[in-house]
């Protein structure tokens, strides 16, 4: 039992918590002070995660699943949260965005925090995180474009998949892209699924995407549009694109548009089936069928009807983006006519000589997403443009992890992601098991560093917050029948978050 003058003491303790974590804007989960029972013991491991994508979120869920002596606190650079699910995931595909729900369900854990508006190397040094933290996780995905080395790429009319992307789908940084798209010819640069997502939006009815949560300022444009015909360009041939059937075949469906695909291209190719692993097989059965098999009579009509078109130009590589006459915008790309060499997983593009020109005003290059250095203490391989890693065990570095694409490059789906992260998390908690991870000293995590955000004038954004931003977008959105209608600016976000 307590005496009177300890618990005096106890509740003036308490008292000090309280009031430093109300300056700092949350209220901290108290662990064992003056013996009180918590559901957080004293000897927690508290764990800090650096970036509140997928690859963070499912880090997180597995840590705060598995033990319950582990405290994660998810530091994210804009004030919400969600990474590439929010800006990533097409607005047309929302049965993807439900993973949100369960990212949603580990934010509110009793032992995890978000913090969003915390720009980790910038606002708050991994140094400084380690200070803090008895574990760093960097999950902060790929930032940077892949270039394609090309002459002409920084003409206007140029983008980048990824930046292309983010401003339909209301990334902050891309919401001033203001992308022509007067011109009636595209050219996307990559057969994977990013680049079957822009074509789809590119050429997908507006009325279908006004029910999306598509930014209204893209939907603005995209209805003005004057691109009738997209060409999905990729250096190798049709068995080695790198989209799923699932995108494929919402390309073959899409209304108001038909497939246009040179016939010369698939020679040869039937004769292969029968080698084929089943989903490739499946995948390049959809192809031929859209590519050169002659199509039913109603299907025939549908094709008929429809006012754009779109279609795979295979074995070729991109030279030059060709100017307009004022040497301003892109007028055109210069393409090196490649053949294949080699055998299965072998096989590479070697070029023949020839080129071909083809006219267009809109090229977009969707040839893959670059990690970035974050810090200049945290080792990274700038040729593979990842964190060098084993098992998610930064390499020289105790007590520093990563998980994602900033482990193992941008490759895979969401449940890619998933199981790479658990993978990282399950290694983490290995360390902490066997003592190689030492959690025995007390370490202040989210308190500390609130203290020094507060010097440096940085005030995070709680998930508490968040969720005002969600409720408002939500209720834009409902004026316009959409799920929501994205804040494109972080101040105004910001406002919204401290109401």
């Amino acid at each position: 039992m307590m005496t009177t003058h300890k618990a005096a003491l106890c509740k003036v303790q308490i008292l000090k918590l309280f009031l430093t974590s109300a300056r700092c804007g949350r209220i901290t989960r108290f662990h064992g002070v003056c013996g009180l029972s918590t559901s957080t013991p004293a000897s927690s491991a508290k764990v800090c995660i650096v970036g509140g994508g997928p690859a963070g979120f499912y880090t997180a869920q597995h840590l705060v699943k598995t033990r319950t002596d582990v405290q994660v606190d998810i530091y994210e650079r804009l004030p919400v949260p969600f990474g590439l699910v929010r800006f990533g995931v097409a607005p047309d595909h929302p049965e993807v965005k439900n993973v949100i729900n369960t990212f949603t369900q580990t934010a509110q854990h009793a032992r995890c925090s978000f913090h969003g508006n915390v720009r980790v190397g910038k606002d708050v040094t991994v140094e400084e995180l380690q200070e803090a933290y008895h574990a760093v996780v960097l999950s902060y995905g790929a930032e940077g474009n892949r270039t394609m080395g090309v002459p002409g790429e920084d003409l206007a009319g140029v983008y980048s998949a990824k930046d292309f992307v983010g401003w339909y789908n209301g990334l902050p940084r891309n919401s001033e892209l203001r992308p022509d798209l007067s011109c009636e010819t595209a050219v996307i640069l990559g057969q994977g699924n990013v680049a079957l997502d822009v074509a789809r939006i590119l050429l997908s009815p507006v009325d279908i995407l006004k029910k999306t949560d598509i930014t209204q300022h893209a939907l603005d444009a995209l209805a003005e549009s004057g691109v009738r015909r997209v060409l999905i360009v990729g250096r190798r041939g049709p068995l080695q694109v790198a989209c799923t059937i699932k995108e494929l075949r919402e390309m073959v469906n899409l209304p108001g548009t038909r497939p246009e695909m040179e016939a010369s291209e698939f020679e040869g190719i039937a004769e292969t089936l029968k080698s084929l692993a089943r989903p490739r097989k499946r995948l390049t059965e959809l192809l031929l069928k859209a590519a050169i098999e002659t199509p039913g009579e109603e299907e025939l009509e549908r094709r008929n009807r429809a006012e754009r078109a779109w279609g795979f130009r295979f074995l070729r590589k991109p030279l030059e983006v060709l100017p307009s006459t004022d040497l301003i915008r892109a007028a055109g790309i210069r393409l090196a006519v490649n053949r294949l060499e080699g055998d299965g997983e072998g096989v590479r593009a070697v070029a023949t000589g020839e080129v071909e020109d083809v006219e267009c005003g809109l090229v977009i290059s969707s040839i893959g997403y670059k990690s970035l250095l974050i810090d200049p203490a945290v080792p990274f391989d700038a040729r593979k443009a990842i964190i060098p890693n084993t098992m998610g065990r930064v390499q020289q570095t105790a007590g520093l992890y990563c998980s994602g694409w900033v482990k193992r490059g941008p490759t895979g789906v969401i449940a890619t992601t998933m199981n790479d992260s658990f993978d990282t998390a399950r290694t983490l908690l290995q360390d902490i098991g066997n003592g190689t991870l030492d959690v025995s000293t007390v370490k202040p995590g989210s308190q500390g560093v609130y203290a020094l955000l507060e010097k440096r004038g940085i005030k995070p954004v709680s998930f508490s917050d968040w969720e005002k931003i969600d409720s408002e977008e939500t209720r834009r959105g409902e004026t316009k029948g959409k799920p929501r209608e994205k804040m494109l600016d972080v101040g105004e976000m910001l406002q919204v978050a401290r109401a």
